[in-house]
């Protein structure tokens, strides 16, 4: 199943583009080292705005239109405040934009549910209910302190920056500056045209509405000899369809989601039944190792019928001390392209 047409085609228009690579961007003769100076950033704030968006694709269009302006305001930027806050401020107005008037993206849980097996009928919901995953590579540094680099995969977790979507977009812009970018109550209020106490006043709010989410806990990938030998097992299990020997590595409270399938389900027992029910399409398929959201995750690549194998969905794999706690499986192939996974297995 794909669901390209939902997609609009932005990942695959945007995905990678740079501020010179923009059509709507013509450089400047000796303006080489103003675009190196804004392309630094691009990294996190695409970080930035998958936080505040929810979906990847809106985040690269939001990131590039950030690029743009920026571009074409440079000769006004007079350095009253640092670049790097200069272009947080477009960015902030750019999502700010973007969210006005929109539904917030979700995960299934967060719409009903849980369902059985028995129930699962196919219903879909439209791309922009949905949150979608990111590449850790898109948003993570290369490399960097491991305590650092463990609270950056932290507030890219599926369930934190669910849990972010349900917050007024304000509260939550102030929310990331304040408690993921470490920004200063003051630099916030300044890239908000708002007091500080406006700030501290939002940033209450948003922690207490955080706190009634009750957001799910479960471990960052730190690729420790535990894990990997986790999602070793994982892999064996899942390609030789070993149903009896996945579950055991799921905890007794693991959940499986499958946008844009309105379904998901809870527990073993049922994630069982659901593998050897409409799953069974999955049986013999082929997984590439890549990274999401702070977690685990792989490319699914089920039997095609004219030979080798065709991308089905990009897993998420929750883990929680020696268990998955989550089965996450986002399906269309324009999500391989996102990841730079193949589009088809020989």
């Amino acid at each position: 199943m794909s669901r390209r047409s939902m997609s609009s085609g932005r990942g695959e228009r945007r995905m990678g583009m740079t501020l010179v690579d923009s059509p709507a961007v013509a450089v400047r003769s000796g303006a080489a080292s103003d675009v190196e100076d804004i392309e630094q950033y691009r990294r996190e704030l695409t970080g930035y705005c998958y936080r505040m968006l929810g979906s990847a694709f809106e985040a690269d269009d939001a990131v590039q239109e950030t690029m743009v302006r920026a571009w074409r305001n440079l000769d006004s930027f007079e350095g009253r405040s640092a670049l790097r806050s200069w272009l947080y401020r477009i960015a902030t107005n750019v999502c700010l934009d973007m969210l006005r008037g929109r539904q917030r993206r979700a995960r299934a849980m967060d719409i009903g549910g849980p369902h059985t097996t028995d129930s699962f009928r196919g219903d879909t919901l439209a791309e922009q209910a949905w949150m979608t995953p990111i590449p850790d590579a898109r948003v993570l540094p290369v490399d960097g302190d491991p305590a650092e680099l463990a609270a950056e995969r932290e507030t890219i977790r599926l369930a934190f920056v669910a849990a972010l979507q349900h917050l007024p977009a304000r509260q939550r812009a102030v929310l990331i500056l304040r408690e993921v970018l470490r920004w200063q109550a003051a630099e916030v209020a300044e890239l908000l045209d708002t007091s500080v106490a406006s700030v501290n006043s939002a940033l209450q709010r948003a922690r207490a509405t955080l706190a009634e989410r009750e957001i799910s806990e479960s471990d960052v990938r730190t690729d420790d000899a535990e894990q990997q030998e986790l999602l070793a097992r994982y892999v064996d299990a899942f390609e030789r369809y070993d149903i009896e020997s996945l579950v055991a590595l799921l905890h007794e409270d693991a959940v499986m989601t499958m946008p844009p399938y309105n379904f998901w389900l809870r527990g073993p027992a049922e994630m069982a039944k659901f593998f050897v029910g409409p799953g069974i399409p999955c049986k013999n398929s082929r997984l590439i190792a890549t990274a999401a959201n702070g977690a685990y995750a792989f490319g699914s690549y089920k039997p095609d019928p004219d030979g080798g194998y065709m991308p089905w969905a990009v897993q998420v794999i929750e883990v929680s001390g020696d268990r998955i706690v989550g089965h996450h499986n986002f399906i269309g192939d324009q999500n391989f392209e996102l990841f730079g996974l193949p589009p088809h297995l020989s």
